[in-house]
């Protein structure tokens, strides 16, 4: 395991996440399905007092997955590799978040829906990043 490789990884994937969640959850029509349940769901407004708990949130969850990925990393071709991980990454959050939070929350389906493949993608692109860093010579 490369620890600087992991670290670069982490962060990396942590900026990509959240450009590519800006585009994908904030500049798409899905924001406005996100309105229509504002008891479930902060305003934009009200989001900046605690960004700062999602952002460290994410680094230490893109951490641990960097460990994981260098755990499990055969030493293929950071793309495809990356690819992989991040497709099972993305098929886990799915479950255990967009359709749990579907049973748990008072939320509609089509958001739902559309969380899950906009969360899926942003989870395989993730997954090629991380890919792509820890794959790079040192």
């Amino acid at each position: 395991m490369n620890y600087q490789r992991i670290a670069l990884a982490a962060l990396g994937s942590t900026v990509v996440y959240f450009a590519l969640g800006g585009l994908l959850f904030a500049a798409t029509p899905m924001a406005n399905e996100f309105r229509k349940f504002p008891a479930v769901y902060r305003t934009p407004e009200s989001m900046k007092a605690v960004i700062p708990f999602g952002i460290f949130g994410m680094l230490l969850s893109m951490a641990a997955l960097s460990v994981l990925y260098a755990l499990v990393y055969r030493g293929g071709r950071g793309v495809a590799e990356g690819a992989r991980f991040g497709m099972i990454v993305g098929a886990f959050a799915v479950g255990s978040f967009v359709l749990h939070n579907y049973v748990n929350l008072n939320i509609g389906l089509k958001l739902t829906v559309e969380q899950a493949v906009a969360y899926f993608i942003q989870w395989t692109v993730t997954g090629i990043i991380i890919g792509l860093i820890y794959k790079a010579p040192a």
